[in-house]
């Protein structure tokens, strides 16, 4: 599975960014997608998860409230919308796959497929 995401960029705090990560290679609803961030000297964090069929949703304590994941099996894309932004949420994010949801969120072992990092800056 290959992973193209779109989106981030600068924005202020307080602002919104979204993000899209468009999945090819393989049959989309069997694979559960997520978003974690991650910056050379700061730590991996998981984010969100989206099982395949979209019913079964996980968003992190630590961004629960502000983030949002979506995902549309029509157009074998998913989404990371991001409100609130702080400039603690600066760091470069990544969707992610892997056939097992149990598993995307990282506790056990990392997804299997990563798209490319997006950076998100945001200012104060």
């Amino acid at each position: 599975v290959q992973l193209q995401a779109s989106g981030g960029g600068l924005v202020q705090a307080g602002g919104s960014l979204g993000f899209s990560c468009a999945a090819s290679g393989g049959t989309f609803s069997n694979y559960a997608l997520g978003w974690f961030r991650h910056t050379p000297g700061k730590e991996r964090e998981f984010l969100a998860r989206i099982s395949g069929s979209g019913g079964l949703i996980h968003v992190a304590d630590s961004v629960k409230g502000r983030f949002t994941i979506s995902r549309d099996n029509a157009k074998n894309t998913v989404y990371l919308q991001m409100n609130s932004l702080q400039p603690e949420d600066t760091d470069v994010y990544y969707c992610v796959a892997d056939q097992s949801y149990s598993t995307l969120s990282g506790t056990t072992r990392l997804p299997r497929y990563w798209g490319q990092g997006t950076l998100v800056t945001v200012s104060s």
